[in-house]
């Protein structure tokens, strides 16, 4: 594919808008389902579940959020009681992040819904077709984690 094809295919605006849609499917199915966190919170949460004891800026580098937002995600789930924030021994002023056994209770009450939506967002392609699909996105991650400069 040349330049021009390329450009003209318009895959980063294909991606982002998927990724908009998704977000704002899942926005729609936690609310009908009444669940106390957002679907940005139970990716917050799942990065934590992930690698329990992280710090905020590893959250953000993680979930490709800006540490304003983690840190307001953050403050909400302490008070949810889903994360609790641990003194990091050398430095006050920089806590760890774990997550508590209420917030492990949501993200498994949410999890079937998660995983409903994407089900239902790749249905009627096949196996091979995704696994495909998967390896190119992996690849074209890949060159641009190569080229991002993320501040941890």
């Amino acid at each position: 594919m040349d330049k021009k094809d390329l450009l003209n295919s318009r895959i980063g605006m294909k991606l982002v808008r998927i990724g908009k849609m998704t977000r704002a499917i899942a926005t729609q199915k936690f609310k009908h389902e009444k669940y106390t966190v957002t679907p940005e919170q139970f990716t917050v949460l799942t990065a934590i579940l992930d690698h329990d004891g992280l710090y905020q800026r590893q959250i953000s580098a993680l979930t490709l959020k800006d540490r304003p937002n983690i840190t307001r995600i953050v403050n909400i789930l302490e008070k949810m009681e889903l994360v609790t924030r641990t003194s990091d021994v050398n430095r006050r002023k920089i806590y760890k992040v774990n997550i508590t056994e209420k917030g492990k209770s949501i993200l498994e009450q949410a999890t079937p819904t998660v995983l409903e939506l994407w089900q239902d967002s790749v249905a009627g392609v096949t196996d091979e077709e995704l696994q495909n699909c998967l390896g190119v996105l992996n690849k074209i991650k890949k060159n641009l984690e190569d080229r991002l400069n993320i501040q941890i």
